[in-house]
């Protein structure tokens, strides 16, 4: 399980519990803009104790189970491994992840993510945005990917195929 699905389950079950980002933030000893980027994924890293005590507030558990064998394809890993070819330094999935959620390119990534953005399979980037789109507000993953692709100057093709996808 990543970060990002835990968020996604935090902003789910406060929601339903009538909460706001403030009160459960409080509640919790957490500011409100950690837990803003906690539930949007964006969190760079968070300790253990500080999910469990929100999760606590929310009557949920954190558990540790065997992974199942075959999940079905983790684009994830395959956009990192097709952005990678080229590049002695490497594209991380965390970096990845982060930068579909925030619209934001990460530092010495723009070849990485040009890369990915021109020459992937489109098959590869919609798993993708499917993958990483379960954890946040319906269509945020592909307005991000087109700011990304305008920040890189992508060619139009790609943002032809992701604004009639």
């Amino acid at each position: 399980m990543r970060l990002q699905e835990i968020g996604s389950a935090i902003r789910v079950a406060r929601t339903a519990h009538g909460l706001t980002q403030a009160g459960l933030a409080e509640s919790s000893g957490l500011s409100r803009t950690t837990l803003n980027q906690l539930e949007n994924g964006v969190f760079p890293d968070i300790g253990v104790k500080k999910v469990q005590n929100v999760l606590d507030l929310l009557g949920l558990d954190l558990s540790v189970v065997r992974a199942a064998r075959k999940r079905g394809p983790d684009f994830i890993r395959m956009a990192c491994t097709s952005a990678n070819v080229r590049y002695r330094e490497t594209l991380t999935e965390d970096e990845l992840v982060h930068a579909l959620l925030s619209g934001k390119v990460p530092r010495n990534r723009r070849p990485h993510l040009r890369g990915l953005l021109e020459e992937a399979p489109q098959t590869v980037i919609k798993g993708l945005v499917e993958q990483v789109g379960k954890w946040t507000k319906p269509g945020k993953v592909e307005q991000n990917v087109l700011k990304l692709a305008e920040t890189l100057h992508v060619s139009k093709r790609v943002i032809v195929w992701l604004t009639s996808a």
